[in-house]
């Protein structure tokens, strides 16, 4: 039986979608080389950002899920290092650290799309944002954005 690329790339992408190891793999190479992964820089999550995001107005953006479920299913893996989220669709790294004596947390989004994690989105919260309300409402708010863009891009693209 022959199976054909499409068929070959959505065997990679669940292979890679059941394999922490190699997730841990792709965030090893992320979190190492930042600047070249995210040449724009990392997103500070601040009241400007949650204003212009439209997340500070509890009645704006959430729907039906109450407001500390993600709108998608997820694997987790939690080490003392970080917790990842991953399914068909997504690799997330949440990385809690300690900067200057402050806790901050650091969240990767990687979209699986050809069988590797692409990384999309990093941003961090700290003081009065680093609560596990914010993180969810902005990780909700791109991931949102990322399927927004991803669905425009394959509108646009030649079928």
């Amino acid at each position: 039986m022959e199976l054909s690329i499409c068929e070959i790339e959505a065997i990679r992408t669940e292979e890679l979608m059941s394999n922490p190891i190699e997730l841990d793999k792709a965030f090893s190479e992320f979190i190492h080389n930042l600047p070249k992964w995210v040449p724009e820089g990392i997103i500070d999550v601040d009241l400007d950002l949650l204003q212009s995001m439209g997340l500070l107005h509890t009645d704006e953006y959430e729907d039906s899920e109450t407001p500390d479920e993600l709108p998608h299913y997820f694997h987790v893996v939690e080490t003392s290092e970080k917790v990842t989220l991953f399914n068909h669709q997504f690799a997330i790294w949440i990385v809690p650290q300690i900067v200057d004596e402050l806790p901050i947390t650091i969240v990767l989004i990687s979209l699986l799309t050809t069988g590797t994690p692409h990384l999309e989105v990093v941003f961090s919260t700290k003081g009065v944002y680093n609560t596990p309300k914010f993180v969810l409402k902005v990780l909700k708010y791109y991931l949102s954005e990322v399927i927004d863009n991803e669905e425009a891009i394959s509108s646009i693209r030649p079928g």
